[in-house]
């Protein structure tokens, strides 16, 4: 058995320096993580804009129809209508309706017309994170004159 010098470690230690097997694998796993978050993280923010986008359009879709009187938006049905206009994975139980305290409904806590709020929670799925996202949308319509916000 040799007994290791300084010459045959010094030797050897040159000979694993130039040895480049293997430094591909070692540079991804290095830039991997950073490439994989970035990747998802771009995903899961476009989802979240999308699905915002998706809040906006149907609260202001069921305030509008909630302040028309139209069939499909009396009593309970704001709030599903607002869930059917979304597009998304939203239930109706994320969205709020209100109206103004000269109308026959329930909640009687706004003064600019019929109401409709949305709250969702969305959980993002980027490695490595335990992040997540809450989403709210607004709007509000007038009625016409002599008509008033339906019932909820």
């Amino acid at each position: 058995m040799r007994i290791p010098t300084p010459h045959r470690i010094a030797a050897a230690l040159r000979r694993l320096a130039k040895n480049r097997r293997g430094n591909v694998a070692v540079e991804f796993g290095l830039g991997a993580p950073v490439l994989f978050l970035i990747i998802f993280g771009v995903i899961e923010l476009g989802y979240a804009l999308w699905l915002q986008n998706a809040l906006d359009e149907s609260v202001a879709a069921a305030a509008r129809c909630a302040s028309i009187s139209s069939t499909a938006c009396t009593g309970p049905g704001v709030t599903t209508y607002a869930a059917s206009q979304s597009g998304a994975p939203v239930g109706a139980s994320a969205f709020t309706y209100s109206c103004r305290s000269t109308d026959p409904c329930a909640n009687k806590t706004v003064t600019c017309g019929c109401q409709v709020t949305a709250s969702y929670s969305m959980g993002l799925a980027i490695p490595w994170t335990n992040l997540s996202v809450n989403l709210s949308s607004q709007s509000c319509y007038v009625p016409p004159p002599k008509n008033f916000c339906p019932a909820a």
